[in-house]
């Protein structure tokens, strides 16, 4: 079966949203989590943007040499310059130049020409070429392009040396059958060369970004550039651990594997969140504190029975340690009495009925009904049992 590599940029896509920077230290530590996740890329950083930035990258390099490290440099010789540095030590380094190819990004941000832009692109891989065996180019803003420019940047940065292209939604503007039909066109006009890797890097600003780079895989993409916990500029990126169990789900779909040990994601994602202070939101899909808790009656019934009637995919499969059962007001007996006897306890019949009514009542109340309210009402209504009366009235003696 085909397959799709993952590109990681938590590191340094991720890094640039609000509140999520990295020391080197802690780039380090969660660059050895990538590599044992399994992606096949890790993207640790934009050189030019600091020293320190430089440096860290340097250091990734230097400690994970089992994942070939990307640096990110603009068609700037600066830029270029500063990568090639950063990316010195590594085992497989990867060159990423990027250069805005809209017509409003190059009349507003850098105030080039079309042709300026060309010329840019062409000579900056050149000189990466030089010194870094494997360039990537991005278009930014591919989504936004001139498809016809779009594809004349493509072969202009295939014929300069680049092995793989990236067309990013950026902005997160696009829709599944146009992000789509993007690529089949730019495969269509470079005639699916040998050799090049089309890769699809989406943002989230629609909610769509999951669902955009999906169809780029349709359409015959082989790399996805992604983030754990879907962290990124603005509303986020793809978000990693969701591309990769989708991918696994579907696999009868889609016709492709990725290389992702997906019992590592709960532990990655985890990490992160510990990392950044960042906590994901509970509905999260995949990691988060919802995705394998069960509250209305009927599901957890269907759960007791079989848990393929509410679950695609096992909590263990993806990493996370076990299900839950969340007792609340749209709770049903059969949960009840499994959590009583996860407790220790084994009511009656008539006990678990008394009990099921103090846990509606306070979970009208209080939204959840908590482990220690649970025991609470376990040890109030089943102390009353004859055996413990009996007991009681021995002792008393």
């Amino acid at each position: 079966m085909d397959s799709v590599r993952i590109f990681d940029t938590t590191l340094r896509d991720g890094e640039q949203s609000p509140g999520f920077s990295m020391n080197t230290e802690e780039k380090i530590r969660m660059a050895r989590q990538l590599a044992a996740l399994g992606v096949d890329v890790i993207e640790a950083g934009f050189p030019i943007s600091s020293r320190g930035d430089l440096e860290a990258v340097q250091q990734v390099a230097k400690e994970v040499r089992t994942v070939p490290i990307a640096a990110l440099a603009r068609a700037k010789q600066q830029d270029v310059n500063a990568a090639i540095e950063a990316l010195e030590p590594a085992a497989a380094p990867r060159l990423h130049i990027f250069l805005a190819t809209s017509d409003l990004h190059l009349r507003v941000k850098l105030n080039m020409t079309r042709e300026q832009a060309l010329e840019a692109i062409s000579s900056m891989i050149r000189l990466g070429r030089k010194h870094v065996g494997e360039v990537e180019f991005s278009a930014e803003d591919a989504g936004r392009t001139d498809i016809g420019f779009l594809c004349q940047v493509c072969q202009v940065a295939v014929d300069a040396g680049a092995t793989i292209l990236n067309l990013p939604d950026t902005v997160g503007y696009a829709v599944p059958d146009e992000y789509g039909a993007m690529f089949e066109q730019v495969r269509t006009h470079l005639d699916d060369p040998q050799g090049i890797t089309l890769s699809a890097h989406c943002h989230d600003d629609l909610g769509l970004a999951v669902a955009n780079s999906l169809a780029a895989v349709r359409a015959g993409v082989r790399q996805i550039e992604c983030t754990v916990n879907g962290i990124g500029e603005r509303a986020g990126n793809a978000a990693l651990e969701e591309i990769a169990v989708a991918l696994a789900v579907r696999k009868e779909s889609f016709g492709v594997t990725t290389g992702i040990k997906l019992d590592e994601l709960f532990r990655s994602s985890r990490m992160l969140t510990e990392i950044t202070g960042a906590v994901v939101a509970p509905n999260k899909a995949v990691v988060g504190a919802n995705a394998f808790a069960h509250e209305a009656g009927i599901h957890q019934d269907g759960i007791i029975k079989n848990p393929l009637t509410y679950e695609i995919i096992s909590p263990e499969t993806v990493g996370v340690p076990s299900r839950s059962f969340v007792l609340g007001k749209h709770s049903g007996r059969n949960a009840l009495k499994v959590s009583l006897r996860t407790l220790g306890y084994e009511p009656s019949d008539e006990e678990l009925a008394e009990c099921y009514k103090r846990v509606t009542t306070l979970a009208d109340e209080a939204k959840q009904v908590r482990p220690r309210d649970l025991v609470a009402i376990a040890h109030e209504v089943m102390r009353r049992r004859p055996t413990a009366v009996a007991a009681e009235a021995s002792s008393a003696a």
